[in-house]
């Protein structure tokens, strides 16, 4: 009895779990270039004698989704989304280089490139700084020019643009890390200037799974109740 008891306890845990990766990414559903953090269960055997034929489910984070998010043209001159696999290259809050696809930049009163939650955007040389009252323009291959006074657009800096084969990590501060460290810039990786990437969370799909996910739960606490039920059944044929 106890075995169902933790089974079941262990299948409503990993449901919870779930849902809380499901509301996530829904509450990230307008967030810019948010990536969909997948989830999977996962068997686990229970070891002991008599225990060969009892899995526990637990759930597995297995990554994120990797496809693009829908583009949005804004027809600013400071937002770009990258194209394909590149990301864009910011210094987190702790100092070190992460990785982003949102690409809505402004320019912070050093005019310096910032992001709106105020990360630097680093180029292929470091931060990029914008002369005051300059019209700014980002080739297709992240190059950053501005003009002056009407005058003749100078490049200022290039947007650091990585690709990686492998999949990234992603940090509690929902920046993106490589595996083995720093990425080297991609000199191939594109971008639409003009235009922002969306989310790539479907909000109708992810309404489901919860919804599948809620009806999990709800069989496993009914398996709690009747564990409970055999175990008061029990006691009364056993008792005097």
């Amino acid at each position: 009895m106890d075995r169902l008891i933790y089974l079941s306890m262990g299948g409503a845990k990993a449901t919870l779990e779930r849902q809380d990766v499901l509301a996530n990414n829904l509450a990230n559903a307008s967030t810019t270039g948010f990536r969909a953090e997948l989830q999977a269960f996962r068997a686990v055997p229970v070891r002991g004698d008599g225990a060969s034929t009892r899995v526990y489910a637990l759930e597995s984070t297995v990554g994120y989704d990797d496809q693009s998010g829908p583009l949005q043209f804004t027809g600013r001159s400071l937002d770009v989304a990258m194209k394909g696999k590149a990301w864009l290259a910011v210094q987190a809050l702790d100092g070190t280089e992460a990785y982003t696809r949102a690409g809505a930049m402004e320019t912070n009163a050093e005019g310096v490139l910032v992001l709106p939650n105020g990360l630097q955007v680093l180029g292929d040389g470091g931060p990029i700084t914008v002369p005051p009252n300059a019209t700014v323009d980002i080739g297709a291959d992240g190059t950053v020019s501005a003009a002056s006074n009407g005058g003749k657009p100078q490049p200022i800096g290039r947007l650091k643009l990585v690709t990686s084969e492998a999949p990234l990590t992603r940090g509690t501060d929902g920046l993106f890390r490589g595996a083995n460290g720093d990425l080297d810039a991609d000199p191939a990786a594109q971008v639409q200037s003009g235009a922002i990437e969306g989310s790539n969370v479907s909000p109708v799909e992810t309404m489901v799974q919860m919804i599948s996910a809620a009806r999990q739960f709800e069989q496993q606490m009914k398996m709690l109740q009747t564990a409970e039920q055999k175990e008061q059944s029990a006691t009364k044929l056993l008792g005097p």
